[in-house]
């Protein structure tokens, strides 16, 4: 509980056995000043793993749920859906690299008032070989585009955020890959939500990249979140954000 919001941390996770029991023990031993867990609740969707990810989630406490149809966003969606009632979904890398310590500087925002805050790797700290060069050009040059389409300010499309969540059931996202992240942050700037963006660590992973081994992994990628950003603009200039456009969330702060 975060400033008597419930929190829920998501956590995505394709054969992540050296790294998801550190995560999610690490974000259920988070306190308050008054000692109380400042994460309610740690949902982990096994996106298929081969490995012990699953068992060992749920032996450091979280819940795993079971996504075998392989994607990012599929493995969200999936844990999204077992959501029963909370305030606010942070969203956390299961392979370490995300420093749970920093869940706070995600949650400050959103406790004064924002629907969406990107944890932003290029305004914080990069740690050597955390991110190949592929991934740092691809990601600057997507952020760029949409800062440029939607005259925002956007940084970095770093997968460690968190949003309300009538905000997340506002934006009816459908993604089911890795255009997840830059679906959500564009249908937010489409919508018109405050979003802040803070800085945080970007550590080197445990284990081995899905998507950063490679150079094709990497632009494949890259193409992907490119396709999303089109796909999105185009619905906008024809008069419709999306398909089933939601209504605005009633959750606003005066």
């Amino acid at each position: 509980m975060y400033q008597n919001l419930h929190i829920t941390a998501i956590i995505p996770a394709l054969n992540e056995e050296q790294a998801i029991a550190q995560v999610v023990g690490n974000l259920l031993a988070l306190q308050d000043f008054s000692g109380r867990p400042l994460v309610d609740a740690v949902i982990v969707a096994d996106n298929g793993s081969n490995d012990a990810t699953a068992a060992l989630a749920q032996a450091a406490g979280a819940s795993v749920v079971f996504e075998p149809r392989r994607g990012y966003g599929a493995a969200c969606l999936a844990a999204i859906a077992h959501i029963k009632a909370t305030d606010v979904v942070v969203f956390v890398d299961g392979d370490g690299s995300v420093n749970a310590r920093q869940v706070g500087y995600l949650l400050a925002p959103i406790a004064k008032g924002a629907d969406l805050v990107i944890g932003s790797r290029t305004l914080g700290y990069i740690q050597a070989g955390a991110m190949t060069w592929a991934q740092q050009v691809g990601t600057a040059g997507v952020a760029a585009i949409i800062g440029l389409l939607w005259s925002a300010k956007v940084s970095d499309l770093g997968p460690f955020r968190a949003i309300r969540h009538p905000a997340l059931q506002a934006l009816g996202m459908q993604d089911t890959t890795y255009g997840w992240t830059v679906e959500m942050q564009v249908k937010a700037l489409q919508l018109d939500f405050t979003i802040v963006e803070t800085p945080v660590d970007c550590l080197v992973r445990l284990g081995k990249s899905k998507i950063s081994g490679t150079v094709r992994g990497v632009f494949g990628a890259v193409i992907g979140m490119l396709g999303m950003v089109m796909r999105l603009r185009w619905r906008q200039w024809r008069g419709s954000l999306w398909h089933n456009e939601p209504s605005l969330p009633s959750h606003r702060l005066p």
